[in-house]
């Protein structure tokens, strides 16, 4: 229904001329609950995948609201928050809200771009690289046991047996299988260990890192299936700005006076 001018004049006053408690949830032993409040709890709800705006949803709110409220003013009422260890969880739930907000609203007037995201994602893309190496390795205690284990595959033993002995149990029992992977799946020196081998190939040398010696073999390799840039776009989003505000918050804590 589409009100006229006269009408909604009308209303107009009605609102202005009601109750104050008709603007509110309820009135609870005096004290007003404001319908503000249940605006805001459907927003955070429906926002949060929690639940559809409807009169149950609003309703089942509404009987919260209001026995939290029965239940504050019974704990007020026995002094609870009058007690050191109430009053210190106050302080810092209302320093959590506080510094919130204040992390939202810089991340508003200082927004992720797009550009910003495109050129992250690059660079994950080039660090990533776009092959994919299926490789196995067999991980020893000491240099000496892994070169003992090189000199058995050249001498025609097989690599899957030998991963028998390896110190991944993870993968001894399966031939040293690590799957396909790119190379920054690994640490550095691991993946310099594979990158450069031909398929079938076993490291002529071991390759240490902080496990231990490996001796690693390269099965083959592929062309890499990377994530597009739509479907990693939030994620980038969300960790730019933490980049942001970690940024932030390393310039305000120098600029205070710390004693």
């Amino acid at each position: 229904m589409t009100f006229k001018p006269a009408r909604l004049l009308l209303a107009l006053i009605a609102v202005s001329a009601a109750p104050a408690f008709a603007q509110n949830l309820a009135v609870v032993n005096g004290k007003p609950i404001p319908t503000s409040r249940v605006e805001e709890a459907v927003k955070q709800m429906v926002a949060a995948g929690q639940g559809q705006d409807s009169p149950q949803l609003r309703n089942a709110i509404k009987q919260e609201m209001i026995a939290r409220e029965v239940l504050m003013q019974e704990a007020v009422k026995q002094g609870y928050d009058k007690k050191p260890e109430v009053k210190t969880a106050l302080d810092n739930a209302r320093q959590a809200i506080v510094v919130n907000t204040l992390a939202r609203d810089y991340i508003t007037k200082n927004p992720v771009t797009d550009a910003d995201i495109k050129a992250e994602y690059d660079r994950f893309v080039k660090q990533t690289g776009d092959k994919e190496y299926h490789v196995r390795h067999i991980l020893l205690e000491n240099e000496a046991d892994a070169k003992a284990v090189i000199a058995k595959l050249k001498g025609g033993a097989k690599f899957e047996e030998l991963a028998k002995q390896s110190k991944d149990t993870g993968t001894a029992n399966s031939g040293g299988d690590l799957d396909w992977a790119v190379p920054a799946a690994f640490p550095p020196e691991f993946a310099a260990g594979f990158t450069g081998l031909q398929k079938g190939a076993v490291t002529e040398t071991p390759v240490k890192t902080a496990n231990g010696f490996h001796v690693i073999k390269l099965d083959d390799t592929r062309a890499a299936k990377l994530p597009s840039l739509d479907e990693l776009k939030p994620q980038i989003a969300d960790s730019l700005a933490q980049k942001k505000l970690e940024a932030y918050k390393e310039q305000m804590v120098k600029k205070a006076k710390v004693q």
